[in-house]
């Protein structure tokens, strides 16, 4: 039987609440790997596991119940490994990694932070900013709409200058956030959004990073900014980029779904 792996902790990490149940349909008992100075968080990993919302808030809830007795680091949701004696090298293997992982994250959540433009307001503004655009608008609009070639070259100027934004917008929020994170993970360009950014942050001090927020949204009112957190930190485990596991939800969003 293969087994799933929901995070790593120190071996001296607190038990787990009794009876607690994971993924699965029934869920699979929840137990802990002990290896030197670390821990897995483990159950037996279900044949078939699909990305279903039972089994993602499942996922969700044993790494909030066993983040709640100390730190832990989450892994994906699907993290499936041979058996347990696979799990117990990988932790002896690196375990300096991990160590090191557990002391920077403790105390620490991710807020993953994403922006897209608001059409009509970024439109206004790259017609206020862009003289060359705004003449062509104008000639057409005499013109009576213009002509084909005209009316082309007019979207094709709008759409390049839109795309120019998307850049400079997506560094401008990044830069406005940094300041209350104490580290950041840029996540793909290829996801739909100008802005794709996990900031970890100290549990403590989460209010001043969701007021940088909404100062941000007060300071770039032609963007759209969603927020989802805190979320285990996901995006810091390993280094490197990637996405977190919870769904994207418009303003705050404590859970998995």
């Amino acid at each position: 039987m293969s087994t799933y792996v929901y995070g790593i902790a120190a071996s001296s990490h607190p038990a787990l609440p009794e009876g607690m149940g994971g993924v699965g349909d029934p869920p699979r008992p929840v137990r802990i790997l002990r290896e030197g100075d670390l821990a897995a968080v483990v159950s037996e990993a279900p044949e078939g596991l699909r990305p279903k919302r039972k089994d993602l808030l499942a996922h969700q809830n044993v790494l909030s119940e066993a983040g709640a007795a100390g730190c832990v680091l989450p892994m994906r949701f699907g993290s499936v490994a041979p058996d347990d004696n696979s799990i117990t090298a990988v932790l002896a293997e690196r375990a300096e990694h991990y160590k090191e992982r557990l002391q920077a994250l403790d105390g620490r959540v991710e807020y993953n932070v994403k922006a897209n433009h608001v059409e009509e307001a970024v439109l206004h503004q790259v017609m206020a900013e862009n003289p060359e655009i705004r003449g062509l608008a104008e000639a057409n609009r005499r013109a009576g709409g213009g002509s084909y070639d005209d009316k082309i070259r007019l979207g094709e100027m709008v759409a390049a200058a839109v795309k120019a934004r998307e850049g400079e917008d997506g560094a401008v929020l990044q830069r406005l956030l940094e300041p209350s994170a104490d580290a950041v993970s840029v996540g793909p360009e290829s996801t739909g959004w100008l802005a794709n950014v996990s900031f970890l942050v100290d549990r403590e001090s989460a209010e001043n990073f969701l007021a940088a927020v909404e100062e941000a949204r007060k300071e770039l009112p032609h963007l759209e900014v969603r927020i989802n957190g805190p979320l285990p930190p996901y995006s810091f485990v390993e280094p490197g980029p990637t996405e977190p596991a919870g769904t994207v939800a418009s303003g705050t969003d404590t859970g998995a779904g």
